[in-house]
């Protein structure tokens, strides 16, 4: 296996070209990867979107089908999808995952949750989007997986600028297409985001903004 050029680049993790069609996930931190490709490889036998997986050759490592197409973010900002579309499909994203059993857990109530599910983690395929970085996914009740991706989505409304009205478009398209926000879930998803340790001082101190945000968008 040859590993050749840097194609992606994340907060914990780079990603390589592989020469055989595939590409290799490498956490800067070494963490172990095999809870990732094993709820990939749980997801994909269940008919949902995710690349197929391998075991990488480390253990902060996994070999994923390498994606054609562009990023939700990468097609918002091309024009070549609407900010109405985006929420709408990161919606109906959502209520596929949740229609899957929890892999583990035994409560009825629980299913796989993704808890970093935002556009640039929505890859736009020839076949249909295609969801990545699973690092994060747990098992719990499906309302946190909802909450927390409308809060990450208003958190990018309050912090970037550049692309607050374009953020703020798709979080309030994606609460339109959703069953609603309980108040107890997007509590927890604030607690959460405040004690992940890729945020910055600065994305923590407006969290509270981006929770009024959510609040006040899923009321209007």
């Amino acid at each position: 296996m040859r590993i050749g050029e840097l194609v992606g680049a994340g907060r914990t993790a780079d990603v390589f070209a592989l020469d055989d069609g595939r590409v290799l996930r490498r956490y800067r931190g070494g963490e172990d990867a095999t809870a990732e490709a094993e709820v990939m490889a749980y997801l994909a036998e269940r008919g949902f979107p995710v690349p197929a997986v391998w075991p990488g050759p480390a253990a902060g490592e996994l070999v994923m089908q390498r994606l054609s197409g562009t990023t939700m973010v990468e097609a918002l900002v091309s024009g070549a999808i609407t900010a109405e579309r985006a929420g709408e499909m990161m919606a109906g994203l959502l209520r596929r995952l949740h229609a899957i059993p929890a892999r583990r857990s035994t409560d009825p109530g629980h299913r796989v949750l993704h808890l970093d599910f935002h556009p640039e983690n929505v890859v736009l395929t020839p076949e249909g989007p295609m969801v990545i970085d699973w690092a994060t996914a747990e098992e719990g009740p499906p309302g946190l997986d909802s909450a927390m991706a409308a809060l990450i989505l208003a958190q990018v409304a309050v912090s970037v600028p550049a692309v607050s009205v374009a953020a703020r478009a798709v979080l309030s398209s994606l609460l339109r297409h959703l069953d609603g926000i309980e108040e107890e879930h997007l509590a927890e998803a604030r607690t959460q985001r405040a004690a992940n340790p890729t945020l910055g001082p600065d994305e923590v101190g407006r969290l509270d903004e981006a929770v009024a945000l959510v609040t006040g968008t899923a009321g209007s």
